[in-house]
């Protein structure tokens, strides 16, 4: 193709037409310049006069057309189609992939889930305060980008059901396999934020934060909840506490051994004072969820309140394809000269 040379650089001459010249305007001119030509082609058929008179021109409207004047106005189409692709060709068309190059500033998050009897209520109909939990859950989950995010798990005692991983699939069929009869009952919230402590301590993330949810209050463990948030706060880490469970009496599931599942009534015992406690100690914030709604908010506010810090630069590389519309149009070009002068070569 045709380049100039200015100051040792080299500059195609569609690039110079690009960058003066905008793709919309140089369409409006093409589109100027078709219909153009196609208006001289109609009023050169209509209003054409023969070079020379004859009395009587009956026998020549008796005598078949040849195909080559049939066909002549292939030659007209060849044109046109030759301009058009002129005209797409120095409007520089191209193809572009973009390339996305993505960093992020990940949060740790370890997930503390109360497994014990009393979550079996049935307030959050209509399921339990559990299985809601768990959906809830997995909502928080798939919203996070590029966190590692774990699960501890406690009722008498507490253990790691998941480190810390980005696997948010595994990590989710753990939670599905969370359930009652896994842990003795009984609640040690002080051991379970230490278990969390534990998973977070080493961690270099910019953030550490732990989300905690319980519908009862602190009665085993070696370790008391305040102690555990005062660790918390020496190691960096904040926590969220969430007291699940509509105030008064729940609705209690009960296997009973002649009338099969029954249920019976119990008072919900949360100890709101000490989960606020944690959270204030930890520069977290204490929840309370007296429904599947609410806990479905909270998990919202979380999320929107440790949100990741993600760059995002982009690239875009693109292919020029000018080139060939331009060796289509010289084609069509060099058909319609080439047949002008054969096939459908017109004699004086």
């Amino acid at each position: 193709m045709s380049s100039l040379q200015f100051a040792g650089l080299s500059f195609s001459i569609f690039d110079v037409v690009k960058a003066t010249i905008p793709a919309a305007v140089i369409f409006a001119v093409g589109a100027v310049l078709l219909v153009g030509m196609a208006y001289h082609h109609y009023r050169r058929r209509r209003f054409k006069s023969a070079s020379i008179k004859y009395s009587d021109i009956r026998i020549v409207k008796r005598a078949a057309r040849t195909s080559r004047q049939r066909f002549r106005f292939v030659l007209t189409i060849l044109r046109v189609l030759a301009v058009a692709l002129f005209i797409v060709a120095f409007a520089r068309p191209r193809s572009g992939t973009e390339y996305q190059e993505v960093t992020s500033e990940g949060i740790d998050i370890m997930l503390a889930l109360d497994v014990s009897s009393s979550m079996q209520a049935e307030d959050f109909k209509p399921h339990n305060r559990l299985y809601v939990a768990k959906e809830e859950i997995k909502k928080f989950i798939n919203r996070r980008v590029n966190d590692r995010i774990g699960l501890v798990v406690f009722a008498r005692y507490s253990y790691t059901q998941c480190p810390l991983t980005t696997d948010y699939g595994v990590l989710l069929n753990f939670i599905d396999e969370v359930d009652f009869g896994l842990v003795e009952d009984g609640t040690a919230i002080g051991m379970a934020v230490a278990n969390g402590i534990n998973r977070l301590r080493e961690s270099e993330a910019k953030s550490k934060i732990m989300i905690l949810l319980t519908d009862g209050d602190n009665n085993a463990g070696e370790i008391d909840p305040i102690t555990s948030a005062n660790l918390a706060k020496a190691t960096g880490i904040k926590i969220y506490t969430i007291g699940a469970g509509k105030p008064g009496n729940a609705l209690y599931p009960y296997d009973d051994p002649i009338f099969g599942k029954r249920y019976v009534y119990q008072p919900t015992k949360i100890d709101e004072k000490t989960l606020q406690d944690i959270a204030r100690i930890t520069e977290g914030k204490y929840f309370r969820a007296r429904s599947g709604e609410e806990l479905e908010e909270i998990y919202g506010m979380i999320d929107n309140m440790e949100k990741t810090e993600i760059k995002v630069a982009s690239h875009i590389q693109y292919k020029e394809l000018f080139n060939f519309f331009a060796y289509g149009g010289l084609l069509f070009l060099m058909l319609e000269i080439v047949l002008a002068n054969t096939y459908f070569r017109k004699l004086p």
